[in-house]
């Protein structure tokens, strides 16, 4: 809340005019970021996956619109399902639809940023970039974080929930074994057993390489072979296919985390989420474009987010006061404990050096 009042103070005069006809874009923004002179602001949206999956890639969509709303800009321009091959032409045939932000939703279509941010430097361009992105960056803002504090305390969330749910065994359904889905998967089972050393997880892949989290068959076939050999939990590592692995994994009476989405837990749509691990693209907009309109954060620069309750991380629904103490645990430590740190750090060194 304190984030989101300190964004409506930057864009106070956005809140309404004279003549009640909804909100008017605050003039200093106009100056700032209208890149065609149309005085209004456009943001574009680049989405990997399904721009309503319900998960990952909405997170950022459904920020883009509500913001626009809130501030008197024009609708965003959405473009979803960017494979990483098409990328370039992609986000190109954005930028020539009039818009002054592109917000670009991953990593994995980033490659082009280079080239693109060079052949329209008049656009503002932001990357929500995960693990980051490691060319050259001097043309587009970026947003980073670290996938093994995140998933550590994913795991102890887990290891709570076996203990109460029963069982241990879980299963992490994924895509193609790529670099951040090995950290998360390595830093899930550190943070699973450190709850309990005999609980297990096996990772299965469900998608074609590269970046296919929506394959929603072969997702729920592969939940289903999990059940079959005992799991009674299932992380939903996925994109277009969270839904329906959440769905069945609901109708089969096992505990089932989401990844991405801050807002699993006051859902309404049938499924009896046990928990979500975030690392929500709307929820780190709110932080990150406060610092793009103070200056704070400009075209060449990197923000990292700390990893701290609230803002990503383990969340669970309903917890029992026991998981709730495990998991306040699971954070303090990787605030203060050296030597978790040096683990998870090699978790990640391991992940991305092709170990």
């Amino acid at each position: 809340m304190a984030v989101l009042l300190s964004l409506v103070s930057l864009v106070a005069a956005a809140c309404g005019n004279d003549d009640d006809d909804g909100p008017t874009a605050d003039p200093a923004l106009l100056d700032a970021f209208d890149a065609d002179g149309d005085d209004t602001l456009t943001i574009g949206v680049a989405a990997a996956g399904p721009r309503d999956d319900q998960g990952y890639y909405q997170a950022l969509v459904d920020f883009a619109e509500e913001f626009s709303a809130e501030n008197g800009f024009a609708p965003p321009i959405v473009s979803d399902n960017i494979g990483a091959a098409e990328a370039a032409q992609a986000m190109s045939d954005l930028a020539e639809q009039g818009v002054d932000i592109i917000l670009v939703g991953a990593s994995e279509i980033a490659e082009p940023l280079p080239d693109l941010t060079a052949q329209y430097p008049d656009i503002f361009w932001y990357c929500n970039c995960g693990a980051g992105f490691e060319g050259e960056t001097s043309g587009f803002a970026q947003a980073t974080d670290w996938g093994s504090p995140i998933h550590y305390t994913a795991g102890v969330a887990m290891g709570a929930a076996l203990q109460e749910h029963g069982g241990d065994t879980a299963v992490f359904l994924g895509c193609c074994d790529l670099g951040f889905e090995k950290e998360a998967y390595n830093a899930t089972v550190h943070g699973l057993q450190s709850v309990d050393p005999s609980f297990t997880m096996e990772y299965v892949a469900t998608g074609a390489f590269p970046f296919d989290f929506d394959n929603s068959a072969n997702a729920t076939a592969a939940l289903t072979n999990a059940i079959a050999e005992g799991a009674t939990l299932a992380y939903a590592y996925l994109g277009g296919a969270l839904n329906p692995v959440g769905q069945l994994a609901t109708d089969e009476g096992i505990a089932v985390f989401a990844a991405g989405p801050a807002d699993i837990c006051s859902r309404d749509d049938g499924i009896n989420w046990t928990g979500s691990i975030v690392f929500d693209g709307g929820r780190y907009a709110l932080q990150v474009v406060p610092r793009i309109i103070s200056g704070e954060l400009t075209e060449g620069a990197t923000y990292q987010f700390p990893t701290e309750r609230g803002l990503n991380g383990a969340e669970l629904c309903d917890p029992s006061a026991e998981a709730e103490a495990l998991l306040a645990e699971a954070f303090e430590a990787i605030a203060t404990d050296g030597e978790l740190l040096g683990v998870l750090g090699g978790i990640s060194g391991e992940a991305y050096g092709g170990g």
